[in-house]
């Protein structure tokens, strides 16, 4: 396996499936931890990063310094956006509750009000057009939070679509590209609305290559509790098989000024954005929760 590519339960550590942090060699920027709680509860220690508490599949209270707040969740990943939490540097919280939660985190200095985001105010976007359709939940962007580094967003690509693409690049400060590292958190699901056999395996495919910031080649086939990481290189496709959708999670951060998500396609491959063009969204998005259908 590539030193930037993990299947689920590689990176486990004491009561968390996956731990993302300066354990890993080479990385400096961005942290992530998933947790699968069953009426149980975890702790986050007070230090110096921000963090964002984002339900994946089921309901969860965060108690800390200001009381407690409940995050309504969600079924699983592939039912539209979600509430999540905001934690300032410095602070020290409990996860409670049944399902499995990830949470995002960035090394900073600067305290930034805690804040919470209801599901309904979490900005959807439908980006790309036709089997380049996918959905953006921009909960974690600078738009949409105040932060000193961290920026977090999930997206969901139907079966058959292409998404992180084309592919491109955040690895050199200039005046259109921003330095960023990035973790990618996959879950593969069967379509929505498919009927399939017990012994089906959801899969999805992810890449990345080098660029001139150094040398990095991840061909994989991903599933539900993989995480890639991508230190710098070009990143991208990552393409959802056909009969199972793919989400994923980005957590992103870097040692730039600014905090800012500017991007840099592969020139060999950015003339396919204009063929969007005249093309409709997949009609099968936006995916929303049974209830907003």
């Amino acid at each position: 396996m590539s030193e930037w590519y993990h299947p689920r339960g590689a990176l486990a550590r004491g009561p968390w499936e996956t731990v993302v942090d300066d354990h890993v060699t080479g990385w400096q920027h961005t942290g992530l931890r998933i947790a699968q709680l069953d009426d149980t509860s975890v702790d986050l220690e007070a230090g110096p990063v921000e963090r964002m508490v984002v339900p994946l599949a089921g309901s969860f209270a965060v108690t800390g310094p200001g009381g407690v707040v409940q995050l309504e969740g969600r079924a699983s990943v592939f039912d539209g956006p979600t509430d999540v939490m905001y934690l300032p540097v410095g602070t020290a919280a409990t996860i409670s509750g049944s399902g499995r939660v990830a949470v995002a985190e960035a090394p900073a200095t600067a305290v930034r009000p805690a804040a919470y985001l209801p599901r309904a105010e979490v900005p959807v976007e439908l980006r790309g057009a036709g089997r380049s359709s996918r959905q953006v939940h921009n909960f974690g962007t600078p738009g949409a939070l105040d932060a000193q580094k961290l920026i977090v967003c999930e997206v969901i690509t139907p079966a058959e679509n292409w998404s992180s693409f084309p592919p491109h690049k955040h690895d050199q400060a200039t005046g259109t590209e921003s330095r960023l590292e990035e973790i990618y958190y996959f879950e593969t699901a069967v379509t929505r609305g498919t009927e399939a056999p017990a012994a089906a395996d959801p899969f999805a495919m992810f890449a990345t290559y080098s660029s001139p910031a150094g040398r990095i080649d991840v061909n994989a086939l991903v599933r539900s509790g993989d995480v890639a990481l991508v230190p710098f290189g070009y990143h991208g496709p990552a393409v959802a098989a056909p009969g199972y959708d793919l989400y994923y999670l980005n957590v992103m951060a870097g040692p730039d000024e600014q905090r800012a998500w500017k991007i840099s396609d592969d020139p060999a491959h950015a003339w396919v954005r204009a063929t969007w063009d005249g093309q409709d969204i997949d009609p099968r998005l936006p995916y929303l929760a049974k209830e907003q259908r």
